[in-house]
């Protein structure tokens, strides 16, 4: 049947717009596969570059100790991250790692598997683990020697922030090792520092009126008690071995003798970086002989004391300058002592009695 020209002109116009729909829409659908297809490459190239390291879930301060606890893994871009990032949390965990004596475990790779190092005599071992009995050793002229390894507190060098990337050059070694005759102290008789606070690291130093000032102990970290809801204004724990306890009761005694001096605390400004002040104050003739006599006393630590204070140069600091005042004073330090000792023994009290009372306080 014939159509009219109308008819046809319709037609080749509804033809010519479904071929023309067709062709835009087969560009929409290649430009959106293009982009499909690039925007799954980028994500490949993405996911390429993703890495996974470890970073603080909390605010830290330089010289607090780093905990497992206070790590988690976290996805990061490659780029952005340091090449000493790690993504293994026992890497981590073997650079804390020493032996009995004092030696550090070093992580070493070869094609890029991490082996585990330590240093004597000037020269590296690799260290090895028995399968037998999981005992770690080296080899050493010809030889197996097994070797006992601790692990030592890791500490913030700096003040990082939440979500920090950790890296083992953020860290260092603590100086406060848990030792076998550490004890948990109370002083309330030291002159502390106003801005003091729970977890600052201090020496505690003693200050004569003839001007010398000797270091007694160094670089604790400080925990303060809490009394009815607020830090103790004048009373602080210290964890100290035997050898400074005695070196504490022995700064105190002659603190209390001399009229003039001072028994006082001194902050490290960034204790994760400062290394310990070395002791100078040199033990008194029956604190020293107590040291020598008594069995709880470690034989390390007496003989790290006896290296460092029975020479020459300590007794003459000690009869020279110290028991030479304390002996002008004469009965004065007596006194001296008594009224100070009584001062102490009541703030003592008083402490006490306020940290007890905190404590029932919460409890009820």
């Amino acid at each position: 049947m014939a159509t009219n020209p109308m008819q046809r002109k319709a037609r080749n116009s509804f033809l010519l717009g479904m071929l023309l729909m067709l062709v835009i829409t087969g560009l929409i659908i290649a430009f959106l596969f293009m982009q499909l297809i690039n925007k799954t490459k980028k994500e490949q190239e993405q996911l390429k570059q993703q890495t996974q390291a470890y970073v603080l879930n909390q605010d830290v301060s330089s010289g607090q100790v780093i905990t497992e606890d206070m790590l988690e893994p976290k996805t990061v871009n490659k780029t952005l991250v340091p090449s000493n990032a790690t993504s293994d949390i026992d890497l981590i965990k073997n650079y804390a790692l020493q032996d009995k004596e004092g030696n550090d475990i070093i992580t070493k790779y070869d094609n890029n598997v991490p082996k585990l190092y330590v240093k004597k005599d000037n020269h590296d071992f690799e260290l090895q683990k028995e399968d037998e009995t999981d005992n770690y050793y080296i080899e050493r002229n010809g030889a197996k020697e097994y070797l006992e390894l601790n692990s030592v507190p890791l500490v913030a060098k700096v003040t990082m922030k939440k979500n920090t990337l950790i890296t083992t050059e953020l860290l260092s070694k603590s100086d406060n090792v848990v030792q076998d005759d550490m004890r948990k102290q109370e002083y309330n008789m030291i002159v502390l520092p106003m801005d003091l606070t729970n977890g600052d690291y201090i020496d505690i130093r003693l200050l004569l009126p003839s001007g010398q000032d000797y270091i007694v102990t160094s670089k604790k970290e400080v925990t303060l008690p809490n009394v009815d809801g607020s830090d103790s204004e004048d009373t602080i724990w210290l964890n100290l071995t035997e050898d400074e306890i005695l070196h504490m009761s022995c700064a105190i005694v002659d603190a209390y003798k001399i009229n003039g001096s001072k028994l006082y605390a001194t902050k490290y400004t960034e204790p994760g970086m400062q290394d310990a002040s070395t002791p100078t104050y040199p033990l008194g003739g029956p604190a020293t002989r107590l040291l020598e006599s008594d069995p709880n006393i470690l034989e390390r630590a007496m003989n790290e004391l006896s290296n460092r204070y029975n020479n020459t140069n300590a007794a003459d600091l000690r009869n020279n300058y110290i028991d030479s005042v304390i002996n002008e004073q004469g009965e004065q330090s007596s006194s001296n002592e008594e009224t100070k000792m009584q001062e102490s023994i009541t703030n003592s009290k008083n402490s006490r009695k306020k940290y007890l009372d905190s404590l029932t306080g919460e409890i009820e």
